[in-house]
């Protein structure tokens, strides 16, 4: 099969600098070409030193307003930048996002997504729409001719541990099963992660993943084309 391209994008970037560190080393020495920034959040500025230093690393926004958990057969606010169901707060805030976006990194973001995927429902989803038109870029899920893949994580929809979802045989096996045109793989690297994230243990696992032999060697045999959003490719 061939015509496969494939965008591995690696959300959080900034969140801490061990999340940083884990997009570096899968950068240079696995496969993810592209990372979602997190401008709210305290390694940021790490964050977007080591973009400027790498441009083979395409840089999108990771719109920040909120987290949540599943605690108790419910899902409980880790915290909350605006309310997601205010539409001129969300506004505000997306906008405010953009300009420390462009502010950090120099120039305007390959593509738009969101922490949580909060940007799927309404207001959030028409908040970012506008902005992907404006600027021209991709928005996560709503760009025909390329489909988001999330198959590549250690945890259920709930946050229940699952550990199979984030090994060099399941990534093998999600890379051999691409179909023609182009995809985006979402995935988490992180190295010793101190961010207090529910998804601290598995940032490590996934980064040594992305960086298998194995996985390597899958791309090459399965004629795989790794490039980011912005279209520039690598070997």
């Amino acid at each position: 099969m061939s015509g496969r391209r494939l965008i591995v994008n690696a959300d959080d970037l900034g969140l801490s600098g061990g999340v940083n560190r884990g997009i570096a080393r899968a950068h240079e020495h696995g496969i993810v070409t592209s990372a979602s920034l997190m401008v709210r959040r305290p390694a940021a500025e790490g964050a977007a030193a080591y973009a400027r230093a790498h441009p083979s690393l395409g840089i999108g926004l990771h719109v920040d307003l909120g987290e949540w958990r599943y605690t108790g057969g419910t899902w409980i606010a880790a915290y909350e930048v605006v309310p997601a169901g205010d539409a001129d707060a969300v506004a505000a805030e997306v906008a405010a996002q953009l300009e420390r976006f462009t502010g950090l990194i120099g120039r305007t973001p390959t593509h738009l997504d969101s922490h949580q995927h909060l940007h799927r429902d309404e207001p959030v989803r028409s908040v970012v729409l506008q902005h992907g038109r404006r600027l021209g870029v991709p928005v996560r899920g709503d760009r025909p001719g390329i489909r988001y893949a999330g198959g590549f994580h250690g945890q259920s929809g709930r946050g229940e541990p699952w550990p199979e979802g984030i090994t060099p045989e399941h990534l093998c096996g999600l890379l051999r099963a691409l179909p023609p045109g182009t995809t985006e793989l979402g995935c988490h690297p992180g190295l010793d992660d101190d961010s207090g994230s529910s998804y601290c243990a598995e940032r490590t696992v996934e980064t040594a993943t992305l960086c298998d032999v194995r996985v390597l060697e899958t791309v090459h045999a399965e004629r795989i084309e790794l490039l980011s959003f912005s279209g520039s490719g690598r070997a």
